[in-house]
């Protein structure tokens, strides 16, 4: 007679599609997250500017975590993705259409085409070479930006964008709600295709590589090919991310090809972390309040405090510095999943 079946224990190692089932499931703090962020659209209707502001750097950090934590690849030029989209939807508002799902495609479409043809570069060399690559690539972009003053208005910025409706029902208003909810509504989508997409093999394929990319390549695995593609999935996220601030703010000026909108991006992994998608959202979430909270209690000197923050993080670890929170979460999830359990029961 055989033992029977224990339907409660984990998933043996051979059976891959019931832990690629259990590891796409969303877990409770998940839905209180993204409830969270929906509840933020009525309970804090004055800070619709500051949120939408999160919203487009979460946007643009997760793109940066695609290509960091999962392909293992540092870019300091990521911004060049961010702001080939971002005059991409201004220029398509001007002088083709100023409907705004469809700039955001051609933002998209457009760092896409950048980022394919870079990721060429990318895959010649070691971490230095990539670095410099990503760099120069961003530099010869803002350079351009600022010498073709007839296309881009230079160091003027781009400006004259009148966005029509959304969908031709959700017209921008003055306070910045519409903006926020387009944002919001962009970044949950593009987020739910990123945790399909890193939980499904291709992601997981991506990891080996990053693990041992000897290793990986020998069992199969289309090393350069996985690389490809998730550099150029990576900038259209950052394209997208730079449509959406040219599209809400109506305007485009020439640090969106700054090296510090990628540097920002990078301390923004700092904090939240990486490899796990959500590092990107929290990390935006923290570095803007805390931006915008030392920025006016200090104008002059934000800067210092920021960064002082940035090296006690990095001095005293991630991990240490909210090892309570977590336990707090940690707690909460747990005490939920015991709810839900007595609820089944």
């Amino acid at each position: 007679m055989s033992e029977p079946t224990d339907k409660t224990a984990p998933p043996a190692p051979s059976d891959p599609v019931r832990l690629i089932a259990r590891k796409t499931a969303w877990g409770p703090m998940e839905i209180i997250f993204w409830l969270a962020a929906l509840a933020s659209v009525f309970f804090l209707p004055k800070s619709y500017l500051l949120l939408n502001d999160i919203a487009i750097l979460a946007l643009f950090a997760l793109s940066l975590d695609l290509l960091l934590g999962y392909a293992g690849i540092l870019s300091l030029g990521h911004a060049a993705f961010f702001g080939l989209g971002a005059y991409a939807a201004g220029l398509f508002s001007i002088h083709v259409s100023a409907e705004p799902v469809t700039g955001l495609l051609v933002a998209g479409v457009a760092a896409g085409i950048l980022g394919f043809l870079s990721s060429f570069l990318v895959l010649r060399g070691s971490d230095l070479t990539r670095l410099m690559i990503t760099l120069g690539v961003a530099l010869m972009l803002l350079e351009a930006a600022n010498q073709w003053r007839s296309l881009t208005g230079g160091a003027d910025g781009l400006s004259g964008m009148v966005m029509d409706p959304i969908l031709g029902m959700f017209a921008f208003d003055l306070w910045g709600k519409t903006a926020y909810i387009y944002s919001l509504t962009t970044l949950f989508i593009l987020f739910v295709i990123a945790r399909r997409l890193v939980n499904a093999p291709f992601g997981l394929s991506l990891k080996a590589v990053k693990g041992n990319w000897t290793r990986a390549t020998t069992v199969g695995v289309a090393g350069n090919r996985r690389l490809v593609a998730i550099y150029t999935i990576a900038a259209v996220y950052a394209g997208i991310a730079g449509g959406l601030l040219a599209q809400t703010s109506q305007f485009v000026s020439l640090d969106v090809l700054a090296f510090q909108r990628s540097a920002d991006g990078l301390l923004v992994l700092v904090i939240g972390g990486t490899g796990y998608l959500y590092g990107g959202l929290i990390g935006a979430i923290i570095f803007k309040l805390m931006h915008d909270t030392i920025a006016a209690l200090t104008p002059q000197y934000w800067l210092f405090w920021l960064g002082l923050v940035l090296v006690v993080i990095v001095m005293v670890g991630r991990d240490r510095i909210f090892a309570g929170p977590q336990f707090v979460v940690a707690w909460i999830g747990a005490h939920l999943k015991a709810l839900t359990g007595r609820g089944e029961r």
